[in-house]
C-alpha cells in the first residue's frame, strides 16, 4: 500500500476562499427536513434552527421548524384556486418553488406542510419517502418513477429529483431571508445515513449540486446526533462519559434504521478523551414508515374481520396517512384510550360508504411494540420472512423487528476497537435516541429493557441514556456543529470509513481484493501496486464491487474469498478505457487506486502501471443502471456459472462461423447445423459464455452479410440467438449497444425476410435495450400497423407477425404507450379479416399488459382496470381462442399473464376477475400451473418462460418471479 497525495481541489479545501460566515446544517430527511446554523460572528455560536416558510394551504404561507419532505401536484381545480391567491407580497422564491413561472402548462406542484396533507385525500398526487428510494438497489434511482402509484396527468420525477426540490425550497427560503449570504457561499453540510451505499451518497451530492449547492460536505446521521449531544453539553460532557466506554447511538427515523457504535478512548499522551466511531450497521429500510404500514394492515384486518371488501388501492394509500396520525397519537406521552380511523367512501358522494375503525391505544403498542420491537434474546438471529409490503414499491427488511437487528448488530461489533489496555468495555454503557420514532417513550423504554437484559447487572452497570432534547432536529443541530469542528472549534470525532471495499477479480474461487479498508479517513488514498493488472482499451470491462461492514481488518491489496454472508454486492464499475492517441484496441498494464473524499464518496481509478507523470488515469463511475434486474449477473451469478469452454472449441466456432461470413466457402443454410455438429448439442444447450463468443464473431465478420439477403438472414438469426435476452452476462449492456449501432436503419437489403429477421432480433434482446431504443421502435411499428388492411397485411404476413411480437417484448414503453397499443390490439381484435394475426396479438396483450414483466420495471406495468378490460375482451370473444390447441396454448398463457397474483394490491386484478379466468382454463383443460399462478401467485416454470419470452433462454438466466 503507498498513499497518495490529496486531490487538491476537493471542494472547501482552497485557501483562497474567504471562510464563509454560517455553517449550516441540512438533515434530509424521509418524513422531514430540518435547516439549523450557526453563525461565526456572534460571539456565543449558539445553534438556531432556521424556521422554513411554505405553503401550510393554498392561500397561506407559514414558517414552520421543519419542511415536510413531500412534493405535491396540484389538481386543475387547486391551480385555479392557488393561482388567484398568489399576490405580489408573496416572495418570488415561493411563486418560483410552486411551479408558476410563467407556464401556462405546466403543472404547479409545491413542497412542504401542504404537500404532506394534500396527500391524505389524493395520495396518488404525492411524493413521498424519496430518501428510501434513494437508496433503493434495485431500481434505477434516476429514472423518474415517483409517486410510485401516481395517477395519469401526475408528473413523474426521480428519487434525485424529489431531494433536489426540497435542498432547492431551502436554499431559496435561507437566501430570501439572507441575501447578502447566500446559501451557496456558505459551509454546508448534509447528513444521510451511515449505512447508505456508494451509489445513494453520490446521488446526494448529486441533488446539492441541482440544488445550486457545490460547497457542501457529507456527515452521518448518527454522528450528526452525537455532535449535537456534545455541542449542548459542551461544558460538562466529560463529567458524564469516561475514557474506555462504549456509546451506541440508535437512529430510528421516518425511513431507515442506523446503527452506530462510537468508542471513548484515551487521547494520546493527555488525560482527556477521543471519539472514535468505529462500526455501522447495515442499510434497513425499517423505520416510521413500516410502523404506520403495520398499522394500516390491522385496521383493515379488522375491517376485513365485519365482511367489509379488502380496500382499494386508493383507499389502502388513505389508510397508510390516517394510521401515520394514529401512530404519532398513540405513542405519545399522554396518549388517547382510543381514536377513530375514517376513511371515506368511493362513490358519487364521498359520504357514502364510508368506513370507521375503533383503534385503542393496547392495540397499537401491541403491533408496533411487540412486532417492531421484541424482547429478544441477545443471540437471537434476524429472520427472513419476505417483506408483507409488496405494494410500496420498497424493499423493506424482511424482518420487522429492530431489536433482533440490534442484537446483531451489537454481537457483532460490541468488542471492535478495543485497545491493549483493561479500561476497554466489550458492553454497551450509553445509548443516544435519536429520530422521530423514537420520541415515543414506550419504544425507548422497550429498547432499554433488551440492553439492560443483554448489558446489565445490577444499578451500577446499566445502560444509560445522553439525554437529547429535540429528537427531531438534532441531526441538523449537529451537522452545523460539525461545521465548527472542522475549523478546530469543539470536540471532534475521529470517524473512519468502519465498512471495507472489495473488487472481485476471479471467479472460480469467487475472490475479491480489498481497494479501500474500514480505517480509511477522509482524503486518505491508496494504490495497489501489489495487484497489477491488464485491461485492453476500447473494450467494455466489468469490474464487480462489494462491500463489508464485519471484515474491518483486510488492508488494501489483500486476497480474499467471497463469502456472502460477510460481503454485500455493489453496483459495479462498467467501463472501457478509452486511449485518445491509438483507435486501435491494445492491452496495457494497470494498477487501481482509491481515494475516500473529504465530503465521504469513494473515488476509484485505473491508472497505467508506471510511476511517470504522463501516465494515464482514468476514473471508474459506479453504474447505477447496473442495479436494474437485467443487470444482476455482473456479481458472477446468473450467464457465466454456466460452464466455460475451453478456447478451442470457440476457435471451431469461429472458424465456422467464417466459413460463412468471412471467405464465403459454406452455405448460410448449412451454418447452424454445422455449429451444432461440432458442439454435439443442440443449440439450446449452448452456455451463455459459448453464445457471447459467437457474437463477437459475428461482429467481426459483418461485412459477410451483404452477399445476398439469405447471408444476411442468417447473420441477423445467430446474432439474435446469440445475445439472447439481451442480459444475464457481463457488459450485455455494451454488446446490445454495438448490435443496435449494426443493425437499426442499416438493413442492406430490401427483402421482407430480412427485415422480419430484424424485428426478431429487437424481440431476442428486448431485455437489454433502453427504453429509448424501444420507444424508437414501438414508434415504427405504430405506423406500420395502425395503416394495415387485410389485403396489405396478407402481403406481409410474417411482417405483421414479428411486428406484433415485438410490441409486446417491450416493456420498457411508457404506460401511454402501452395504451395505445391496447387500443390498437382492440381494432386488429375485432376485425374478422385479421383473424389470421389474432394469435401474434394476443401474445402481444399477454406481455403488454402483465401483473409481472419478464425484466421491465414495476412502474411501468399497466393499471388493473386495462388489464381487467383486456382480459373481459378477450374471454368475451371466444372465437379468437378456440380454433387449435395452439390458440388455446397461447390464450392461456396471456390471461394468466395478465391475471397473475402478485400480492400487491395496485398490481392485482379484482377476485372477480381472476375467478373467471380460472373458470375459463379449468373448461379449456389448460394446465394446472396456470390456475395456481392466477389463484396463488408464483414462478412460471422453464418452459413457460421460453412461451413468455417467444423463445428459449439460454442456461442459468431467468425472467422476474414477482
Amino acid at each position: 500500500m503507498n498513499e497518495v497525495a490529496r486531490d487538491p481541489t476537493t471542494p472547501g479545501d482552497d485557501d483562497h476562499v474567504p471562510p464563509a460566515r454560517y455553517c449550516i446544517g441540512i438533515d434530509l430527511g424521509t418524513t422531514n427536513c430540518v435547516l439549523a446554523y450557526v453563525d461565526t460572528c456572534v460571539a456565543t455560536e449558539e445553534i438556531q434552527t432556521f424556521p422554513v416558510p411554505q405553503w401550510v394551504a393554498l392561500d397561506a404561507v407559514e414558517s414552520r421548524p421543519s419542511l415536510p419532505s413531500f412534493h405535491a401536484t396540484l389538481t386543475p381545480s387547486q391551480q385555479a384556486t392557488f393561482k388567484q391567491n398568489v399576490s405580489p407580497e408573496i416572495a418570488s422564491w415561493l411563486q418560483s418553488s410552486s411551479g408558476t413561472n410563467g407556464d401556462e402548462d405546466e403543472p404547479i406542484a409545491l413542497v412542504g406542510q401542504w404537500a404532506r396533507l394534500a396527500g391524505l385525500d389524493r395520495p396518488g398526487r404525492q411524493i413521498a419517502s424519496a430518501k428510501s428510494w434513494l437508496s433503493h438497489a434495485n431500481v434505477d434511482r434516476s429514472a423518474d418513477l415517483l409517486p410510485w402509484h401516481g395517477e395519469d396527468d401526475v408528473p413523474r420525477h426521480s428519487p434525485t429529483w424529489a431531494s433536489a426540490a426540497y435542498l432547492t425550497h431551502l436554499r431559496q427560503a435561507w437566501d430570501a431571508v439572507h441575501p447578502d449570504e447566500a446559501m451557496a457561499d456558505q459551509d454546508v453540510t448534509i447528513t444521510l445515513p451511515a449505512s447508505f451505499d456508494e451509489v445513494a451518497r453520490e446521488l446526494t451530492v448529486d441533488a446539492a449540486r441541482r440544488a445550486g449547492l457545490t460547497r457542501i460536505s457529507l456527515i452521518e446521521e448518527p454522528q450528526a446526533a452525537f455532535y449535537a449531544w456534545l455541542s449542548r453539553n459542551r461544558h460538562d460532557w466529560s463529567d458524564c462519559v469516561s475514557a474506555g466506554q462504549l456509546i451506541l447511538v440508535c437512529d430510528i427515523g421516518g425511513g431507515t434504521t442506523d446503527l452506530t457504535l462510537i468508542r471513548a478512548r484515551p487521547a494520546d499522551n493527555s488525560e482527556s478523551v477521543q471519539f472514535h466511531r468505529v462500526a455501522v450497521g447495515n442499510h434497513l429500510i425499517l423505520g416510521g414508515d413500516n410502523l404506520d404500514l403495520a398499522i394500516a394492515r390491522s385496521v383493515e384486518q379488522r375491517l376485513l374481520a365485519t365482511g367489509v371488501q379488502p380496500l382499494s388501492p386508493r383507499q389502502w394509500q388513505r389508510l397508510i396517512g390516517a394510521s401515520r396520525g394514529v401512530k404519532e397519537t398513540m405513542l405519545s406521552a399522554n396518549s388517547p384510550a382510543s381514536m377513530t380511523v375514517h376513511l371515506p367512501g368511493e362513490g358519487a358522494s364521498l359520504l357514502d360508504g364510508g368506513l370507521d375503525a375503533s383503534v385503542t391505544s393496547e392495540h397499537v403498542e401491541e403491533v408496533l411494540l411487540d412486532g417492531f420491537f421484541p424482547i429478544v434474546p441477545f443471540a437471537s438471529e434476524v429472520q427472513d420472512r419476505g417483506s408483507g409490503f409488496q405494494e410500496m414499491g420498497l424493499p423493506y427488511a424482511s424482518d420487522p423487528a429492530i431489536t433482533r437487528h440490534l442484537a446483531t448488530f451489537l454481537r457483532t461489533h460490541h468488542r471492535t476497537g478495543l485497545g491493549a489496555d483493561s479500561i476497554d468495555s466489550d458492553r454497551v454503557d450509553w445509548v443516544l435516541f435519536n429520530g422521530g420514532v423514537l420520541t415515543a417513550p414506550a419504544i425507548q423504554r422497550r429498547i432499554l429493557a433488551c440492553l439492560t437484559e443483554w448489558f446489565g447487572g445490577g444499578d451500577a452497570n446499566q445502560v444509560r441514556v445522553l439525554e437529547s432534547p429535540q429528537l427531531d432536529r438534532a441531526v441538523a443541530e449537529g451537522a452545523a456543529s460539525y461545521g465548527l469542528v472542522r475549523r478546530g472549534i469543539g470536540t471532534g470525532i475521529t470517524a473512519n470509513l468502519a465498512r471495507s471495499y472489495f473488487m472481485q477479480v476471479h471467479d472460480d474461487p469467487p475472490q475479491a481484493v480489498c481497494v479501500v479498508p474500514a480505517d480509511a479517513e477522509a482524503g486518505q488514498s491508496f494504490r495497489l501496486d501489489q495487484r497489477p493488472m491488464q485491461l485492453q482499451t476500447g473494450v467494455p470491462v466489468v469490474l464487480p464491487l462489494w462491500v463489508s461492514s464485519t471484515r474491518l481488518a483486510d488492508r488494501p491489496g489483500d486476497l480474499i474469498e467471497i463469502d456472502p454472508n460477510e460481503l454485500t454486492p455493489l453496483p459495479p464499475i462498467q467501463t472501457a478505457l478509452r486511449d485518445r492517441k491509438r483507435k486501435n484496441e491494445q492491452t496495457i498494464d494497470v494498477v487501481l487506486e482509491s481515494e475516500l473524499t473529504e465530503i465521504g464518496t469513494v473515488d476509484l481509478y485505473c491508472v497505467q502501471a508506471t510511476h511517470a507523470e504522463s501516465a494515464r488515469r482514468w476514473k471508474l463511475n459506479f453504474d447505477i443502471r447496473g442495479t436494474l434486474e437485467t443487470d444482476r449477473g455482473d456479481h458472477g451469478g446468473l450467464g457465466e456459472s454456466e460452464g466455460v469452454l475451453d478456447e478451442g472449441t470457440i476457435d471451431v466456432c469461429r472458424d465456422i462461423i467464417a466459413s460463412v461470413f468471412g471467405d464465403g466457402k459454406e452455405r448460410p443454410s448449412r451454418l447452424m447445423k454445422r455449429l451444432q455438429e461440432a458442439l454435439g448439442q443442440s443449440r439450446d444447450g449452448w452456455p451463455p459464455v459459448l453464445l457471447r463468443q459467437m457474437w463477437s464473431s459475428l461482429l467481426e465478420y459483418e461485412s459477410g452479410r451483404r452477399r445476398s439477403p439469405a447471408h444476411e438472414i442468417c447473420w441477423l438469426n445467430l446474432l439474435g440467438f446469440s445475445l439472447r435476452p439481451g442480459y444475464g452476462v457481463a457488459v450485455d449492456d455494451w454488446r446490445t449497444s454495438r448490435t443496435w449501432r449494426s443493425v437499426q436503419g442499416k438493413l442492406i437489403h430490401d427483402d421482407p425476410r430480412v427485415r422480419v429477421e430484424a424485428s426478431i432480433v429487437w424481440r431476442r434482446i428486448a431485455g437489454g435495450l433502453t427504453s429509448g431504443q424501444q420507444s424508437q421502435l414501438a414508434s415504427a411499428a405504430f405506423k406500420r400497423l395502425e395503416s394495415n388492411t387485410s389485403k396489405s397485411a396478407a402481403r406481409r404476413a410474417g411482417e405483421v407477425t414479428e411486428t406484433w411480437r415485438l410490441v409486446g417484448s417491450l416493456e420498457r414503453l411508457t404506460l401511454d404507450q402501452k395504451a395505445d397499443w391496447l387500443t390498437l390490439a382492440e381494432r386488429d381484435l375485432e376485425n374478422a379479416s385479421m383473424s389470421p394475426w389474432h394469435l401474434p396479438v394476443i401474445w402481444a396483450l399477454g406481455r403488454l399488459a402483465s401483473r409481472v414483466p419478464a425484466y421491465g420495471p414495476v412502474n411501468l406495468v399497466l393499471s388493473p382496470s386495462h388489464a381487467t378490460d383486456v382480459v373481459s375482451r378477450v374471454l368475451r370473444r371466444s372465437s379468437w381462442t378456440e380454433d387449435s390447441d395452439e390458440s388455446l396454448a397461447v390464450t392461456s398463457l396471456a390471461m394468466t399473464q395478465i391475471s397473475r397474483r402478485c400480492h400487491d394490491r395496485f398490481r392485482d386484478l379484482p377476485d372477480s376477475i381472476r375467478y373467471d379466468v380460472v373458470q375459463w382454463l379449468e373448461d379449456h383443460q389448460a394446465r394446472a400451473h396456470l390456475k395456481t399462478l392466477v389463484t396463488d401467485g408464483g414462478t412460471f416454470d422453464r418452459d413457460e418462460q421460453a412461451s413468455v419470452l417467444g423463445d428459449s433462454l439460454p442456461l442459468g438466466i431467468t425472467i422476474r418471479s414477482s
